[in-house]
C-alpha cells in the first residue's frame, strides 16, 4: 500500500515509529490485544496479529478489548479495499464489542471516511506535530518522512487518558460533543448527518488489505 507515496517495484512495510508504539502500549496498560494489519517487521507486539496472506485483517473478527491499527493508506486494487474499510471496522469494533481502538492515519478531514467514521463516532483525535512522520521501513529507521499530516484517532471511553498520553505528540481534540449532532448545512453538499447509516457494503464487509503497513 502507499501512504501518499508512489508505488515502486519493491514491496515495503511501513511500520509505526517506536515512540508511537510505546505511547500505544502506555495507553493500553502495556497490552495490545489485536493488530489487525501486521507484518513480519512489526514492532507493535500485539498478542494477536493478522498478516497476509494467512490472515486477512478485514475478514477476521475484531472482538478484542484493545486494538491498534496502522492501516494501508492506499487503495488495494487486487482486493478492492481502501482506508475507509479499516476506519469502518475501527468504529464498528468500538460500537459492537466495546473495543478500545487507536488508529494512526492520514489527516483527511474532507473525506467520506473521516465524516462517516471519525466525526460523530470517535472519542478523540491527536493531530500529530511531526512535520514529516518517519515510518519504519521493513522494521528499520531511516525512511523518508510521510508527505502528509497524520493523526492518532481514538474510539473508546477514556478521553482523559487519551489526552494525558498523546498531548505530548500534538493537539488533542475532544470529539465527544459531535456525537449525535448534525453539521455542514452550509457545505455544497448540504447538511450532513454525523451518525449516518452504514453503507451496506461497509457494514457487512469483510474483505482485503494489509499493513502495519505495506507500501
Amino acid at each position: 500500500m502507499t501512504a501518499g507515496r508512489t508505488l515502486n517495484t519493491l514491496s515495503q512495510e511501513w511500520g509505526t515509529p517506536d515512540k508511537y508504539v510505546n505511547a500505544v502500549h502506555d495507553f493500553f496498560g502495556g497490552h495490545i490485544a489485536l493488530d489487525p494489519c501486521s507484518n513480519e517487521y512489526s514492532i507493535v507486539r500485539a498478542k494477536t496479529e493478522y498478516r497476509l496472506p494467512k490472515h486477512d485483517g478485514l475478514r477476521e473478527t475484531w472482538d478484542f478489548p484493545t486494538i491498534y491499527v496502522n492501516p494501508p493508506y492506499g487503495i488495494d486494487k487486487e482486493r478492492g479495499t481502501s482506508i475507509k474499510k479499516w476506519l469502518c471496522r475501527c468504529a464498528s469494533a468500538h460500537k459492537e464489542y466495546k473495543s478500545e481502538v487507536l488508529a494512526l492515519v492520514p489527516v483527511a478531514t474532507n473525506t467520506g471516511h473521516w465524516k462517516n467514521y471519525v466525526f460523530g463516532k470517535a472519542t478523540g483525535v491527536c493531530f500529530l506535530y511531526d512535520t514529516r512522520l518517519k515510518f519504519l521501513v521493513n522494521g528499520q529507521n531511516g525512511g523518508k518522512g510521510a508527505p502528509m499530516s497524520c493523526a492518532m484517532i481514538y474510539w473508546g471511553k477514556d478521553f482523559d487518558k487519551f489526552l494525558a498520553v498523546f498531548s505530548k505528540f500534538g493537539a488533542v481534540i475532544d470529539l465527544r460533543p459531535l456525537k449525535g449532532k448534525r453539521f455542514g448545512e452550509c457545505s455544497e453538499n448540504g447538511q450532513l448527518d454525523l451518525i449516518p447509516e452504514e453503507e451496506p457494503e461497509e457494514e457487512g464487509y469483510q474483505g482485503g488489505g494489509t499493513g502495519d503497513r505495506k507500501g
